[in-house]
């Protein structure tokens, strides 16, 4: 069977997280064209993408990862649900245009959470998808907490949520720089490449790591490392790959 392939379009890739409800068309045109190719190469692709300055924002704004429980915070909550179906209706279009047979998957539909963390999601519609060769794409998106009533789950805890039932060979988080530095290189000209991150390195790595710049409720690179470090931990030949997403060609 042919490989399968998680690939997430991150946030501040295909959004200016800097400038609210701000898409960066080129860049998901580009990379739609990419996944394409992929796909004709026989590749195939499960799809999810960030929040950017889309979901981040507002979810900021009223606080939606923290808990909803007031009428003002379930407004807030349809507000982030609502923000984020548009940046997926983009990233669809933009699959649609490349000739993908591109299907929107809102997780919201399914996904309860528990104290902020996915703890159920029915991950049969991506299964049904992927076997009659469609292209499922996923996105971050709010869920009912049994905890607090509700919360934002990002699109690293659904992938990693559906790899134990659908087994990808291969995760791929696409960013805006490119792979994980010793420090934020937008804000540090001595910021590193690291290669490689193993349990020979994972402790210094993560002390080294902070949040994301512009508004990111889900926990920046740190909690990107730390969730897919116990992802590839517990599926043992799972690889993970931190790309640049903007360098054309790097998908």
């Amino acid at each position: 069977m042919a490989e399968l392939v998680f690939l997430k379009l991150g946030g501040s890739l295909i959004t200016d997280k800097a400038r609210t409800q701000t898409p960066r068309p080129d860049v998901i045109a580009r990379c739609a064209a990419e996944i394409a190719a992929a796909w004709g190469a026989g590749v195939r692709l499960l799809v999810g993408h960030g929040s950017g300055s889309f979901g981040h924002a507002e979810a900021r704004r009223f606080g939606t990862r923290q808990g909803v429980r007031t009428p003002d915070e379930w407004y807030g909550f349809a507000r982030v649900a609502d923000v984020a179906r548009r940046l997926n209706c983009l990233v669809v279009q933009a699959l649609l245009q490349a000739g993908l047979p591109a299907v929107a998957v809102s997780p919201s539909a399914s996904a309860v959470a528990r104290a902020g963390e996915l703890a159920r999601l029915d991950g049969a519609v991506v299964r049904g998808l992927l076997e009659r060769g469609a292209l499922p794409v996923v996105h971050g998106d709010v869920a009912l907490d049994e905890e607090w009533g509700g919360t934002i789950v990002s699109t690293e805890q659904v992938l990693i949520h559906l790899t134990p039932a659908l087994r990808p060979q291969r995760l791929v988080l696409a960013g805006e720089v490119a792979g994980v530095f010793s420090a934020d290189p937008g804000l540090d000209p001595a910021a590193t490449l690291l290669p490689r991150v193993s349990a020979g390195n994972y402790d210094e790595v993560l002390r080294h790591l902070g949040g994301a710049r512009g508004a990111d409720v889900t926990g920046g690179m740190a909690d990107k490392v730390r969730r897919m470090y116990r992802l590839a931990e517990a599926n043992p030949g799972l690889l993970v790959h931190l790309v640049g997403g903007l360098t054309p060609g790097c998908l």
